[in-house]
């Protein structure tokens, strides 16, 4: 048996390494385990060949506004300014369905409304609405995100309470119930402010519209950033927190179980090689899980395994995607593509809730299923530290393990194969001669997904952004605590998804931890 760590972090991702750090800087002593050979999960930049891919990342709200809810968390670690934010311009460019013309919308609460208000007339009263509403909730939760010390400026903290109102107003509202109050059956005003649903979830009856306020609006009011050189140096720098703190990350470890003692805390966590090999005990009090639910319940052993799983179960999980890293050998902009982050709408999708029918499509052949949503992403058009050729650009939609799990490997790769060419032939069609400059590839599926970040049915962000079921004063049914004492969830089912989310949840996990100690 190895010496005793006072806290054992199992997973790298963002939420580990935050929660790692935190406490690494508190003085504990911490063991970080992660099953890959680098840290950062999702939050990875790698190369295939000459191919850079960037994970996941494509933009995340500038976290040097101090409302946004990153800024105190980075600010705590002192890596606020040991990564360069790029700014990305206008939020998106959005392109078909009902929108017709492309649309951008640009960041800054005056200036899209201005946009909306001149492109879609009939909707101004409903656009001042939403985005007002988006405003007060954006900017009051972003404060009130630092807990205490938002009340440190007692006029300040008091300020932020009052903003809150749509949010006693709204508690239970979905996406789709707050934009049919605005804009009634105007479906492509509706498409326009969130023509990026799909980067947290496809169904905007049963999206929480709080959660989209808060996202959408912080991207409006701080804009939106890149990490120059690719997300990985983020990772890094976390990373980098923890061992100048004294932490130590173990990679390529696998942690396996999850022993509790006879007060029913963690006593013990077991990890391995890849393969199994290695065998190796840590002796700890506190274990910070940043996996799902499931993978961390499957490293107890019964009753607590049942309990623990229990209180997840019914939970829904969250949308799983597609991801394209594209190699071409031209600029994206010499074919017509203008922004930065660009949604093309297939001519079947008329309203909103059309999202829902996009993440099947991937599961009949590419010859014969409709259009799908695509995002298109030009890492070429900001200062993103990619030099080319060939010129980084990314393609991501909405998708299912079930589309991809029941094939071999032959008529896996054949099917990606065809649907490769069907993305780059409707890309082509919007942006004609992008297609044919396409040098280098790679696909990654929903299983891809599923395999490298250990998600389960790939949910890319946790649990899904659903309504509460229950009034405002129970609060959210998302915790870094769990049924079993000094086990803790680092991740983003432990609060929101995306980068902002899993960074909270390692916060929150690290406070209540040193709290408890």
């Amino acid at each position: 048996m190895a010496g005793r760590y006072d806290v054992i972090v199992i997973g790298a991702g963002l939420g580990g390494l935050t929660v790692a750090a935190l406490l690494a800087r508190a003085g504990r002593q911490v063991l970080v385990l992660e099953r890959s050979g680098s840290v950062g999960g999702a939050a990875s930049t790698y190369r295939v060949g000459g191919l850079t891919i960037e994970a996941s990342l494509h933009e995340t709200a500038d976290p040097h506004d101090p409302i946004e809810p990153k800024h105190h968390v980075l600010s705590r670690l002192g890596i606020l300014d040991a990564v360069q934010w790029v700014p990305t311009g206008p939020l998106y460019e959005v392109r078909g369905g009902p929108v017709g013309e492309p649309f951008r919308l640009p960041d800054g609460f005056a200036a899209a409304s201005g946009a909306l208000s001149e492109r879609f007339a009939r909707a101004r009263g409903g656009v001042a609405r939403v985005l007002g509403d988006m405003e007060r909730i954006a900017t009051g939760m972003g404060v009130l995100s630092r807990g205490r010390q938002a009340f440190r400026d007692r006029r300040q903290g008091f300020r932020a309470l009052g903003k809150l109102v749509p949010v006693l107003r709204d508690w239970r509202r979905s996406v789709s119930d707050a934009f049919a109050r605005a804009f009634g059956d105007d479906e492509a005003v509706k498409l326009a402010l969130a023509a990026n649903l799909p980067y947290w979830h496809d169904d905007p009856d049963q999206f929480w519209w709080l959660f989209f306020a808060i996202a959408q609006g912080g991207y409006l009011a701080s804009g939106g950033r890149y990490v120059r050189g690719g997300s990985q140096r983020l990772s890094n720098a976390i990373a980098q927190t923890i061992e100048a703190a004294g932490g130590e990350i173990r990679l390529g470890r696998i942690a396996t179980e999850i022993r509790l003692g006879a007060d029913g805390r963690p006593a013990m966590v077991v990890h391995t090689d890849k393969r199994g090999n290695d065998r190796a005990e840590e002796a700890t009090r506190v274990v910070a899980g940043n996996a799902a639910p499931a993978v961390l319940g499957g490293m107890l052993a019964e009753p607590a395994r049942g309990r623990f799983l229990g209180a997840y179960g019914g939970r829904k999980l969250s949308i799983a995607l597609f991801s394209i890293a594209l190699g071409l050998s031209r600029r994206p902009s010499e074919f017509g593509v203008r922004s930065y982050s660009n949604f093309l709408l297939p001519r079947w999708m008329t309203r909103l809730t059309d999202f829902r029918r996009c993440a099947e499509i991937t599961g009949a052949a590419a010859g014969s299923a409709p259009a799908p949503l695509l995002t298109l992403v030009d890492y070429s058009a900001i200062d993103s530290g990619f030099d080319g050729p060939p010129y980084l650009a990314s393609v991501v939609g909405l998708d299912r393990v079930g589309n991809w799990a029941h094939l071999d490997k032959p008529a896996y790769d054949a099917k990606r194969k065809q649907w490769l060419d069907r993305i780059l032939g409707i890309i082509d069609g919007e942006f004609p001669g992008f297609g044919s400059h396409v040098v280098a590839s790679q696909f990654s599926t929903a299983l891809t997904i599923e395999r490298y970040l250990n998600a389960p049915q790939g949910a890319v962000y946790g649990f899904a952004p659903l309504p509460p079921s229950g009034p405002i004063w129970r609060g959210v049914d998302r915790s870094s605590k769990t049924p079993v004492p000094g086990l803790f969830l680092a991740s983003a089912y432990a609060g929101s998804g995306g980068f902002t989310g899993a960074i909270l949840a390692g916060s929150m996990a690290a406070d209540r931890i040193l709290a408890e100690s």
